[in-house]
């Protein structure tokens, strides 16, 4: 009998340990189809594959404008509320009154805002790539100030110009009377709707990874691909970066809403694993946007904004310059653009109307250049993500035709 039951036990172990090697099998099958079609995805770039990559790109574009449309409709009382509310303020645009200076005040007061909290989205959203608009905007914009206020001891600078153009107020101020928290106070707006706009930013990775999590679908994004690859392989041998990525994810899921905000308040380059971690695990809406919109328009803009203007402090602005003519041999050839730059701000900021603009270095030459080349490696990237995204729906659409005959 017992050995009769040895004898039984031996084909059930057999089966299942075959079953288990099928199910390796075709896991490894399923993981290489996916890695070749990946490579295939990644290859599709503009300076590789130009004419299948633009073509795709504009598929791809066309499916979106539809998607785009039918959401709308479905939400056609939100959108005809919207367009009511804007007729109301063009009539009242239009329509000569005393209420022209609130209107005029509302409208430069909006598109102010508006236009920070845009540069905030496309700093953080990217459809891939992220453009770095603090460091090409926000950063040149309150070091501006910065150098104005000090050299015009005042940040009453009279609007208009102001903020197209820094011009110091005609009676000027106080020598020594400006501190820190009066150039904070002067950029909190723009700096806090730039924070703003950053989490805003956030959104389409955590609705992405709620929307999967509740539907059971495969979502078309690499990122959360790579965020389930590393919940499978968490407890293996990793790297320095999947560590820290599983670090932050454990203390968002963990810690909840101030562990959110503990990663949204410093400069944290994983933090977009934030917002699929926080989809993945049902977190909340509000305790996800609450925390991250604290953390980066409050906390976060505080810090950077207190480090831009530090680093461009009258002193510290002028022991730098020093420091660089200090250098041997390149040094003074470094010093002198510097120094110029400097004294054509200056000559600038004291000359109301501005009509005789200053004449330009190969240091604002280069700055020029480079701004056009992050522009331009943002827009070729967001044109390689859509087409690549394109490519994934037609490999989609071909794994499901074969599944099917």
């Amino acid at each position: 009998m017992a050995a009769n039951g040895a004898s039984c036990e031996q084909p059930q172990k057999r089966a299942g340990a075959k079953e288990k090697q099928n199910g390796k099998s075709i896991d490894s099958s399923v993981r290489e189809r996916r890695q070749k079609d990946k490579e295939d995805r990644l290859s599709l770039v503009v300076w590789r594959r130009p004419v299948t990559t633009l073509h795709y790109f504009l598929l791809e574009t066309l499916i979106k404008l539809k998607e785009w449309t039918f959401k709308l409709w479905q939400r056609r009382g939100t959108v005809f509320l919207f367009l009511v509310l804007c007729s109301l303020f063009s009539i009242a645009y239009s329509t000569e009154g005393a209420h022209q200076q609130y209107v005029n005040y509302l409208e430069k007061r909006f598109l102010w805002c508006a236009y920070w909290v845009g540069l905030g989205i496309l700093s953080s959203v990217g459809l891939g790539t992220g453009l770095h608009t603090f460091l090409l905007y926000l950063g040149p914009h309150i070091a501006s100030v910065t150098l104005a206020a000090y050299e015009c001891s005042s940040t009453d600078f009279p609007e208009p110009p102001y903020p197209d153009q820094i011009v110091c107020p005609q009676g000027g101020g106080v020598e020594g009377s400006i501190s820190l928290f009066s150039i904070m106070s002067k950029v909190r707006l723009e700096a806090c709707m730039w924070g703003a706009g950053t989490a805003i930013g956030e959104l389409p990775p955590y609705f992405m990874a709620r929307a999967a999590r509740q539907s059971g679908a495969d979502p078309e994004d690499e990122d959360y691909e790579e965020f389930e690859e590393m919940l499978e392989q968490a407890e293996g041998s990793q790297g320095l970066v999947t560590r820290a990525k599983l670090g932050v994810q454990h203390m968002v899921q963990k810690v909840g809403f101030f562990g959110i905000l503990a990663c949204a308040s410093i400069p944290n380059p994983l933090f977009d694993l934030a917002g699929i971690t926080c989809g993945h695990f049902m977190v909340p809406f509000w305790t996800f946007f609450g925390a991250t919109l604290i953390g980066k328009a409050i906390i976060k803009m505080h810090i950077q904004k207190l480090f831009v203007i530090i680093t461009f402090s009258k002193h510290i602005v002028e022991q730098m310059v020093s420091l660089i003519g200090s250098v041997p041999r390149v040094g003074p050839s470094l010093q002198k653009p510097f120094s110029h730059y400097l004294e054509a701000q200056k000559n600038k900021l004291h000359h109301a109307g501005g009509s005789a603009p200053a004449d330009e270095n190969w240091l604002s030459w280069v700055f020029e250049k480079v701004v056009l080349v992050m522009v331009c490696y943002f827009v070729t990237s967001i044109v390689n993500s859509m087409a690549q995204s394109y490519a994934k729906r037609l490999q989609q659409q071909r794994h499901s035709e074969e599944k099917t005959k």
